[in-house]
């Protein structure tokens, strides 16, 4: 009844550092699994966020993992009005270290996420990102 340990995998997507520039996006395979949700942990904003000076993370998914398209509304759970596979938009002050989760229920095998930095960011912010993989198809998973 409690067991989640062995019904679930947990994937780094965005390793915890201070960021002032782009990630270098991952690729996470969703094989074996028939469920996933992206968590993003955001740190307090290095800079006063902006319209120009903003984070954007962006999200894209691929049945080959090489070729990848932008997520929309259909593909994803507890967001809406996504445009460019921007699920999290970052535009204004970030004085608090906040927590973004969003379901993948997409039919896609691989998944990215993009630390998308506009402007100027002197300062980093602090973020990372997981992708937590559920309904495993054989358990306990390794």
């Amino acid at each position: 009844m409690r067991d989640l340990v062995n019904n679930l995998a947990v994937i780094s997507a965005i390793a915890p550092a201070v960021y002032a520039a782009d990630n270098t996006p991952v690729v996470i395979d969703l094989l074996g699994f028939d469920s996933a949700m992206v968590a993003v942990h955001v740190g307090v904003g290095g800079i006063t966020f902006t319209g120009t000076n903003k984070l954007e993370m962006v999200m894209s998914h691929s049945d080959d993992g090489t070729n990848f398209d932008a997520v929309t509304d259909g593909d994803l759970q507890g967001i809406t009005g996504v445009s460019g596979g921007i699920i999290a938009s970052f535009k204004a002050a970030h004085p608090d270290a906040t927590v973004h989760e969003v379901g993948y229920k997409g039919n896609r095998r691989y998944l990215k996420l993009l630390a998308d930095f506009s402007g100027t960011h002197g300062t980093g912010t602090p973020l990372s990102a997981v992708v937590i993989k559920g309904n495993a198809q054989q358990k306990p998973v390794a």
